[in-house]
């Protein structure tokens, strides 16, 4: 009786999911195990408690290809991976090369030193598109050293701005793996993904980024720590006497995988099918092709021409690649447990609920996924187990690329908010700007809020227009 109950009633699968995803997180919160493992787990118990079949679950011994476990896993992976993994050593070459630091003092050399916090909210801006978060921290943070030593005024002043913009770039624009997934669950082209990432983004950027750390540097000083300065001098020695690449050569390695996937998404919508430079334009538009379009590229523009060898090349995207195997597994889990909750109905199970109580999918997209990250602070899982729940609702819903881009942002956004002591982006901006934990609540906390509502916000307007 009761599991009839719990398999076939609304409220038995609605139960479900939400058993499901409190073992998900007890796993991770309580017993600190990794998320694959987690999200892996708790797909196969919720499949079982389900009732499905062990061959749709597993498979057979002889074929497991059509299974849920495999299907999951390859209908995710095979979307993202490339892309993942050529924006990741798109990113390295900028960085091995200098690009990152070439574009920053540029910045500061445009705007002056009386408008140093945008232009560090710029540099952060425009090097976070190809470079993950941490690496952008980690290559401009000596720069926030140096200038707010220049400044002599409170570190806060010029390192919210950096990394809300490598923050904003890293949650709403691909190749970054958020979006990128977001986009693979809910089957939107990442070209919208781009136009609506921007669109939602850069007025949180304007407000988390600008109007906030000018606020809040002016009631919070925090002086650079001597021992910051010492490297901050340290690295900069060791860069003398090193060649920067030209400014127009990072703009265009940063830029052309943007425009080419804008292309085909714009050539779709205006060109007739069957058109001879709509198939051009779709082709150098796709995202695998785009990005490796501009990672060749940059070997030939960051690399052999400023005397790296075939293996400095193959050292440093090795390198690069190497701490992807996580990251991936992740993804793929989520993917996973996508399936589960599609394939056992949880789906419309909680489409209807949600319908007869009136809220709008954006909304509990984001609900979900605000609620996913203050519980467990991966972003990443965040997404994923949002995007698996939320992707059965979307399926039959009728939308245009443009409202599913939007949904996808609202999951992004909420998988920003309220970063605290159980992100490790929290920790790492504490340690590398001498931040207080206190301090860090008052400041970074608030301000990946702010992102997170204002995009979501935005979001929800835009879709409003859309509708």
């Amino acid at each position: 009786m009761f599991l009839n109950w719990l398999q076939h009633d609304t409220s038995g699968l609605l139960t479900l999911c939400a058993a499901g995803i409190a073992v998900l997180l007890v796993m991770i919160i309580r017993f600190r195990i990794e998320p694959f493992i987690a999200l892996l787990v708790t797909g196969l118990l919720i499949a079982l408690a389900a009732g499905l079949p062990v061959e749709d679950i597993v498979g057979t011994a002889q074929k497991s290809s059509d299974s849920l476990l495999e299907g999951g896993f390859a209908s995710i992976l095979g979307h993202i991976t490339a892309i993942i993994g050529l924006g990741t050593i798109l990113g390295s070459m900028l960085e091995a090369s200098g690009g990152a630091q070439l574009l920053t003092r540029k910045l500061l050399a445009a705007f002056g030193e009386n408008r140093a916090p945008l232009a560090m909210g710029l540099s952060g801006l425009i090097f976070g598109i190809p470079v993950f978060f941490d690496i952008g921290i980690f290559v401009l943070a000596p720069l926030v050293y140096v200038v707010a030593r220049q400044g002599k005024r409170s570190i806060l002043l010029y390192c919210l701005p950096l990394v809300a913009g490598l923050s904003m770039t890293h949650a709403f624009l691909p190749p970054h793996p958020g979006p990128v997934v977001a986009a693979g669950l809910l089957g939107v082209d990442l070209g919208w993904i781009i136009l609506m990432g921007l669109a939602c983004g850069l007025p949180a950027f304007a407000v988390a980024g600008l109007l906030y750390p000018v606020w809040i540097g002016k009631r919070i000083h925090l002086p650079v720590p001597a021992d910051m300065l010492a490297t901050a001098d340290e690295l900069a020695a060791k860069r003398e006497g090193r060649d920067d690449p030209s400014l127009g050569i990072v703009a265009l390695i940063i830029g052309l995988p943007m425009v080419l996937i804008l292309g085909a998404t714009f050539g779709s919508i205006t060109l007739p099918d069957g058109s001879g430079l709509l198939s051009v334009l779709t082709f150098l538009g796709n995202p695998t092709v785009a990005l490796t379009i501009a990672v060749l590229l940059s070997f030939w523009l960051l690399g052999t021409r400023r005397g790296m060898t075939g293996r400095d090349l193959s050292e440093l995207t090795s390198g690069a690649l190497r701490p992807l195997g996580m990251l991936l597994l992740v993804v793929g889990a989520g993917g996973f447990f996508g399936k589960v909750l599609a394939e056992t109905g949880v789906g419309d199970a909680l489409a209807g609920s949600l319908q007869g109580v009136g809220l709008p999918m954006i909304v509990s997209a984001y609900v979900i996924s605000s609620g996913l990250r203050i519980a467990q602070g991966s972003a990443t899982v965040a997404i994923v187990t949002t995007g698996g729940i939320v992707a059965p609702l979307v399926g039959s819903a009728g939308l245009s690329q443009a409202q599913l881009a939007l949904i996808a942002v609202a999951i992004a956004a909420g998988s920003i908010i309220a970063s605290h002591v159980n992100d490790g982006g929290f920790w790492i901006i504490s340690r590398y700007f001498g931040i207080p934990v206190s301090d860090m609540l008052k400041t970074w906390t608030v301000l990946e809020t702010l992102l997170s509502l204002v995009a979501f916000a935005m979001a929800a307007g835009l879709s409003l227009i859309l509708t």
